[in-house]
């Protein structure tokens, strides 16, 4: 029998790689362990990668064990979700993973400057209706680049053709270096073994024969950064099996 979302939530309170800070954008709480991630909780000074909106931390986990010379975080304010990731690299003894549960929009109080060299963001909600909300946003960049280093990497995967037509329209507007954009991932010959990991609902978006999009580029640490101002056509489809979801939401 699987378990509830109570039985869930006193997992994931005792698991020694969960840190849980679901405290609201107004509530300054100091989170002690920013700015030593390395030395502190994985005991290293290899890269950190940190994925947003982890859902149940397929990339967080998958990349964990693709790359044992860095250690990754997964964060996102669902917890039941998070349990999936977290129970799976518990088992498996994973020391390079660890999660987060916690609003994104308070990201930057978790990370000190420089402390993060990548950031994935993986199947994020498009939030078509405001630009702020948008987890490629220059709101967003702005934190990112709090804690990211100086030209770190920003991996975006997404079922979204309005998610990726606005992040190329940001990166072109901004003049932020872009490595790799493709409208059909999956069909284009990139998708290694890194970018072929697939979560739970892209597998679900997928099979109803959607195109995967992915870009990714670098984020400089200096420069004034402006918000394209155009207009995008709204995704005429909602993702099967897909409830509004927002990384800002207050819920568990």
């Amino acid at each position: 029998m699987s378990k509830g979302k109570l039985e869930k939530f006193a997992d994931m309170a005792s698991y020694p790689h969960v840190f849980e800070y679901p405290y609201s954008v107004v509530a300054d709480v100091p989170f002690d362990m920013k700015g030593r991630w390395g030395k502190d909780f994985f005991g290293n000074a290899n890269p950190i990668v940190v994925e947003l909106g982890c859902g149940r931390g397929e990339y967080t986990v998958g990349l964990g064990r693709m790359f044992p010379e860095k250690n990754f975080v997964g964060v996102d304010i669902k917890g039941a979700r998070m349990w999936t990731g977290a129970t799976e690299s518990l088992r498996e003894g994973m020391k390079n993973v660890a999660f987060l549960r916690t609003h994104i929009e308070i990201i930057d109080r978790f990370f000190a400057p420089g402390e993060v060299s990548e950031v994935w963001l993986t199947f994020s909600d498009p939030q078509m209706k405001k630009a702020t909300k948008r987890l490629t946003s220059t709101y967003f960049m702005q934190r990112y680049r709090r804690f990211l280093v100086d030209g770190g990497l920003v991996h975006v995967k997404t079922d979204s053709n309005f998610m990726y037509t606005y992040t190329r329209y940001m990166t072109e507007r901004n003049a932020l270096p872009v490595e790799v954009a493709t409208d059909d991932l999956y069909h284009s010959g990139l998708a290694d073994d890194i970018l072929g990991i697939r979560t739970y609902y892209e597998q679900q978006w997928l099979d109803r024969g959607l195109n995967i999009k992915y870009i990714r580029f670098r984020l400089p640490a200096t420069g004034e950064l402006h918000e394209p101002e155009v207009d995008i056509e709204m995704d005429d489809y909602r993702s099967y099996n897909r409830s509004k979801r927002s990384s800002l939401a207050m819920s568990r």
